[in-house]
């Protein structure tokens, strides 16, 4: 059966854009974040907004889908989501522009009740982890065959990938992942040069209906 999609679903902050390099190098046509109708009409591989809020809806929309759940140990996972929202939190919140209104959905969504005050506390970047783990495992219970959850600090996540989606060692032109976007930067797939790389955008523009 012909894979339809591969959907990364994983939240921001676990090495989301080191496996949309990987699925590139192993070509397929991918898009670190999706905000038109063309992207999801052309890339075969979509990561972070608004695949990790939307992955339910997207399951049904896209049969026959394969979906990559990224864990990342909490301790570092901590600091570096709150970096980014407090990065990112003017713009999220703002009511007269700001980030485009998929990508403010999702974080909102999923880090829900945004507030700065929120942010700083441990305990609630924790909870909002889990919660969307935990929709993810009881979303997929007994689809095993579907998901992928690998850690990719882990030495074997990168053999997990290839056999999960069937590809020989040997065809890969690497064994493990490249470490990008480190010490808080962002932009890492901004400046990646790849035949198979898709625009989230239509030069800045995005569709207001996606699928």
């Amino acid at each position: 059966m012909t894979i339809s999609r591969i959907f990364i679903i994983g939240l921001p902050r676990t090495a989301t854009t080191s496996v949309c390099l990987a699925m590139l190098r192993l070509g397929y046509k991918t898009a670190h974040n999706a905000y038109t109708q063309h992207a999801f009409n052309e890339a075969q591989v979509i990561a972070d907004t608004p695949i990790f809020c939307d992955y339910q809806r997207l399951d049904k929309q896209f049969p026959n889908s394969k979906f990559i759940y990224l864990q990342r140990e909490i301790v570092n996972w901590l600091p570096s989501i709150r970096q980014l929202l407090q990065r990112m939190m003017v713009n999220l919140q703002r009511s007269d522009g700001g980030f485009n209104p998929h990508l403010k959905r999702c974080y909102n969504d999923v880090f829900s009740p945004l507030t700065a005050e929120n942010i700083a506390k441990d305990n609630f970047l924790i909870q909002c982890y889990k919660r969307h783990q935990q929709g993810i495992l009881d979303y997929f219970q007994q689809r095993e065959s579907d998901l992928l959850t690998i850690d990719v600090s882990q030495p074997h996540s990168y053999q997990q990938l290839l056999n999960f989606l069937n590809i020989e060692a040997e065809k890969a032109e690497q064994c493990a992942f490249e470490k990008i976007n480190i010490g808080g930067k962002v932009k890492a797939w901004q400046d990646i040069n790849n035949a198979l790389k898709i625009e989230s955008t239509n030069k800045g523009r995005i569709d207001k209906i996606l699928y």
